[in-house]
């Protein structure tokens, strides 16, 4: 009788933790626990198990696979990458075309993700260095454990920070006994190649670890249980091996000639970087195929929720990690499975804070109210495509730091943007600081070498990673065909930002002080700083104090880095 009256409560959605349930919302679901007696609903177990999940996310990876191509039409960027496993989980289940981050760095994005929050709801979660999680925040996997959950992780789930994976667990749930060559795919099969194994078993000698490593996991959960597993690798994080796209996956730089965005320079050195970068994420996606042969040899394909999506866009590319323009947070996503009615391409505008409540509801756990992410199993479950819920009109985006030496003083680069179908408005709280930190030895006697810039992401502009694309650009910034790249990429940007979105869809032309759109402009700034005040941003309080005072704005580190010291002399 207990078993039976525990599935009742989750069938209406009550499970977890009581704590986070307010009263109004007890009474509800008690009334609908009276409603369902009234009905006669069966209690039986078998009648409505709870689905597996199995989030596949990627280090880096934005808004990048073949699924696009087709969405986007012919002539960009995705005509070039291959993905057929992230495409087959869009085929069958939902695609999503507008997907973002709730902050376009690492840590902060994942934080967002875990506790199902705007990302500077976090605490010492909202930074990327320093950063710190105190368990005040709900943790959506640790709320699925408690209900029952098996859960566990391969690689990355969140860091830096301390302590590492602390919402997953730590390394409690980790496994990873396996291997992890999958983490630096290009370096380690080019080392296996040279060594003088076929490139083709190379590749499944690495992802016989990842299969291993899944399946060790999948030996750890009690009969029946369901699971919840975190698929987080880190090849499509810098560095990977130059060329290595075309050498690894045949993907020709060349391809990518007159495909690219406005915003990056059409020369071979930045095709190439973005060849390989394509490499990295058809490594992922071949890994992603292991994860669903292995469901389906198991026979579980069908009751696994499978999403798969990226923790922001392209690193050591000017409008990409670090940036609140699309290129930087529109990230792939890609849902099927577990009652998902698929076929189908989503229109609404979504925030990945939105998968915590998605699982955890699909789980049988009442998201805890703090959460300000939105459940989409209405848009799972929805048979219509286009735009589903009416509501969902808007996605939120925002930074505050990514590395702490990035400015002078240890200061942050505070942004918040709100991101409809047709504008993306953006207000950059401190127009005097440098977006994506200051040009550290760049005027001095001594400028960084073109090594440096491509090797060592700290020595200047540091909210940027290293690599060819940014060394390049960096080396010609005082060429007069390349100047107002480098300009548009690194040069302080006004206080508001506004696109439009039908006429200039790579976001390079600033229209906020274009008095066509005064009226579009104001409802924008009135609409995104109603929800940062809905949603208690400290950047709102006093100036914004909270992430200007140590230790959100201070060194992670006793003493100043190299660059800042070499930058004085």
């Amino acid at each position: 009788m207990a078993d039976a009256f525990v599935h009742l409560l989750r069938r209406v959605g009550f499970a977890g933790k009581i704590p986070f349930q307010s009263p109004a919302r007890l009474i509800t679901r008690l009334r609908l626990l009276a409603l369902v007696g009234l009905l006669g609903v069966s209690v039986n177990a078998a009648e409505a198990p709870r689905p597996n999940i199995l989030f596949a996310f990627a280090d880096d990876w934005g808004r990048h696979a073949s699924a696009y191509a087709q969405l986007d039409g012919p002539g960009g960027v995705n005509d070039v990458i291959r993905t057929p496993n992230f495409d087959r989980v869009a085929r069958e289940g939902v695609l999503f075309r507008r997907a973002f981050v709730s902050a376009p760095s690492c840590t902060p994005c994942r934080s967002a993700i875990l506790s199902g929050q705007h990302f500077w709801r976090t605490g010492r979660g909202a930074i990327l260095r320093g950063a710190v999680w105190d368990g005040s925040n709900p943790s959506y996997p640790l709320l699925l454990k408690e209900a029952g959950y098996h859960i566990g992780k391969s690689y990355k789930v969140w860091s830096p920070g301390t302590p590492v994976d602390a919402p997953y667990g730590g390394q409690t749930h980790a496994y990873q006994k396996a291997g992890g060559r999958i983490n630096q795919f290009s370096q380690n099969v080019t080392t296996m190649v040279k060594q003088g194994k076929s490139l083709e078993a190379a590749k499944e000698e690495v992802y016989d670890e990842v299969t291993a490593n899944f399946a060790a996991f999948l030996a750890d959960r009690k009969p029946g249980q369901p699971f919840c597993y975190w698929f987080g690798p880190t090849q499509t994080h810098r560095k990977w091996v130059k060329g290595s796209g075309k050498a690894l996956w045949g993907i020709d730089p060349d391809a990518l000639k007159g495909k690219l965005p406005p915003f990056l320079p059409d020369v071979p050195e930045v095709r190439e970087d973005l060849a390989d970068y394509f490499g990295e994420a058809q490594s992922f996606d071949a890994a992603l195929g292991r994860l669903i042969a292995k469901l389906e040899a198991i026979g579980e394909l069908d009751n696994t929720l499978i999403v798969v999506s990226g923790d922001h866009g392209a690193p050591g590319f000017p409008h990409g990690k670090c940036n609140l323009y699309d290129f930087g947070s529109s990230v792939p996503l890609a849902i099927r499975g577990a009652g998902t009615k698929g076929g189908r391409v989503v229109d609404d505008l979504i925030s990945l804070p939105d998968l915590a409540p998605t699982f955890l509801e699909l789980g049988g756990v009442i998201p805890p109210e703090v959460m300000t992410g939105r459940s989409l199993v209405n848009l799972l479950q929805s048979s219509q495509s286009g735009q589903v819920d009416p509501a969902r009109t808007a996605a939120f985006i925002g930074r505050e730091r990514h590395v702490e030496n990035a400015r002078a003083d240890f200061l942050p680069y505070p942004q918040r943007a709100i991101r409809t179908q047709d504008f993306l408005y953006i207000i950059n709280f401190k127009p005097d600081r440098y977006p994506i930190g200051d040009p550290y030895l760049l005027d001095g006697p001594n400028p960084p070498s073109v090594e440096e810039l491509a090797e060592e992401t700290r020595v200047t502009l540091p909210d940027e990673d290293a690599g060819p694309t940014k060394a390049w650009l960096v080396s010609q910034r005082n060429h007069p065909q390349w100047k107002a790249y480098f300009d548009r990429a690194y040069g302080k940007r006004p206080r508001e930002e506004l696109y439009d979105l039908k006429n200039d869809p790579h976001q390079v032309r600033n229209v906020a002080a274009d008095a066509k759109f005064k009226k579009v402009r104001a409802e924008l700034e009135q609409r995104l700083m109603a929800e940062l005040k809905r949603t208690d941003d400290p950047r709102l309080v006093d100036d914004g104090r909270f992430f200007e005072t140590p230790p959100m704005a201070g060194p992670t580190t006793d003493g100043a880095p190299a660059s800042r010291k070499a930058n004085r002399q």
